[in-house]
């Protein structure tokens, strides 16, 4: 019976790893192809100055959600207003801080509560004012600020802001994210340049850990040189630059990152905007879109661009990392659960055929493969069955595949262009690509378990940020009001109180 177990395993493991060192291969050429071809007919700089003279660029609202930010708000939201940028606005979404993030609002830009009508369509927790900068004062009119009262997730904030927003697209952000100067040129051309309808555009996110950034502007770019956010910002890399690359490449892309991406906001709304519920809410927002477009017929492109436009503070201890990965593992089983019919579904295209059957084989059901893996080595190991001189091969087999793919992964990185000054900065993705296999892939695999653990036995979540502040908890969104909320007009606070 023992025997007949280690000889399935050996097969199954071996096919497995197979088809998957097989889809890495295949999404190396298809992202190089895509690659190629972004930078045949595509000119940066060009398209930028072409784009400032443009009479037809379509505005852009960004929405950023704020929730305990004190300490940096002012700082981020001034370097958000200083984007290079002919029409956007920024809608701020205090939800329900319990520090001075809205009094510093209001004490700094010079903020007045206005009547408006908050036609909700997008249910979410209850609206209590909006914030404006005084007419006589136009140094900031950009800024729309939010006050709700706390949902307990992201979601439910950005959903507050996709309720306010005036223009067809926005970014949806953190308030804590540093942009590139030029982000909304990069990320509004392909809504232009396409013959289809663009429902939302992924841009390169990169960890900001280790980088000089000043008055919330990114000055020098470099790599961080501790090992948690060394190894995510590898793991970041290697996820944009090949996976989304090549699953765009097919119109197939899986999630549009939380931390900075543009939707259509009509689509949004249509497919019911983020679920507050989600703990995978970006990976989720796309799937609704795609249901939505499938549902209805129409035709749609989701577009990664390469271009890095944004950096985010990583996890910068295993604390953070641990509850960063747990609610990312959770809520990747609980997005199957929502989207199970999705899945294998010819409706839904090559998102359903391919992108969520491959997702389901080898990211959800990795982790477990995994650690049933390690355990049968231990086994194996206990019982003397183990043959020292294949397993070492096997093993070298796989760890040199991993260090040719981060070769793969620097050459489009530097082919892009975006990322460091120096060259020799890449020798840090060089020493995370060597520890990454022994280190931090069996960490994530842990983590990934205990989240799907949490799932099934229903534990609630916390949410938090990649810092050692607070967190908040989730919790289900309010019911949604029968009429529009309207607000009345409200005198700005004594900055003494504030």
């Amino acid at each position: 019976m023992l025997e007949w177990f280690d000889s399935a395993f050996a097969v199954f493991v071996a096919i497995y790893s197979s088809i998957l060192l097989a889809s890495y291969v295949a999404m190396c050429i298809l992202a190089f192809l895509e690659h190629r071809k972004h930078y045949t007919y595509h000119d940066d700089a060009y398209t930028i100055e072409e784009l400032k003279k443009s009479p037809y660029i379509p505005g852009v609202s960004i929405v950023a959600p704020a929730y305990n930010e004190e300490k940096t708000v002012i700082t981020n939201v001034k370097s958000l207003l200083s984007l290079d940028y002919p029409d956007f606005e920024v809608v701020i979404v205090n939800d329900g801080s319990k520090d001075k993030t809205l009094e510093l609002l209001i004490e700094n830009f010079d903020l007045v509560k206005v009547p408006y009508a908050y036609v909700e369509k997008i249910k979410t927790k209850p609206f209590k004012g909006l914030y404006k900068t005084r007419s006589d004062n136009p140094a900031f009119k950009r800024l729309t600020v939010v006050d709700k009262v706390n949902g307990g997730t992201k979601a439910d904030a950005s959903n507050a802001g996709v309720n306010v927003v005036s223009n067809k697209f926005f970014v949806c952000t953190d308030v804590d994210c540093v942009l590139d100067k030029y982000a909304l040129y990069r990320i509004i051309w392909p809504t232009m340049a396409s013959t289809r309808r663009v429902i939302a555009v992924s841009a390169t996110m990169r960890m900001s850990n280790g980088s000089i950034v000043e008055e919330g502007k990114m000055v020098d770019a470099r790599p961080p040189h501790e090992l948690i956010p060394l190894f995510q910002d590898l793991e970041y890399t290697r996820s944009f630059l090949i996976g989304k690359t090549a699953l765009a490449r097919i119109n197939a892309l899986q999630n549009v990152s939380g931390g900075f991406g543009m939707f259509d906001r009509d689509i949004v709304i249509k497919a019911g905007g983020y679920d507050g519920d989600s703990f995978a809410e970006d990976m989720d927002m796309i799937a609704r879109m795609v249901r939505y477009m499938c549902d209805t017929g129409e035709d749609y492109r989701i577009v990664q661009i390469p271009e890095t436009c944004c950096w985010t503070e990583g996890p910068p201890n295993l604390k953070v990392l641990n509850r960063q990965r747990t609610r990312w593992g959770r809520g990747l089983f609980q997005f199957f659960g929502v989207h199970r019919d999705m899945v294998g579904n010819r409706n839904y295209r090559r998102y359903g055929v391919l992108t969520l059957m491959y997702i389901m084989i080898f990211e959800l059901l990795a982790p477990v493969v995994e650690l049933i893996g390690y355990l049968s080595i231990l086994w194996f190991i206990l019982r003397g069955a183990v043959n020292y001189h294949t397993i070492w091969v096997a093993y070298l087999g796989v760890y040199t595949f991993a260090q040719l793919l981060t070769m793969v992964i620097i050459s489009f990185d530097n082919w892009v262009g975006t990322s460091f000054k120096r060259k020799s900065d890449y020798l840090w993705f060089v020493l995370a690509s060597l520890l990454e296999p022994i280190l931090y892939h069996p960490i994530n695999v842990f983590f990934s378990i205990r989240g799907y653990w949490k799932h099934i036995w229903g534990t609630q979540m916390v949410w938090g940020n990649m810092t050692r502040k607070g967190v908040q908890s989730a919790k289900p969104a309010a019911p949604k009001p029968a009429a529009p909320v309207f607000t009345q007009p409200q005198e700005q606070e004594n900055k003494n109180d504030a």
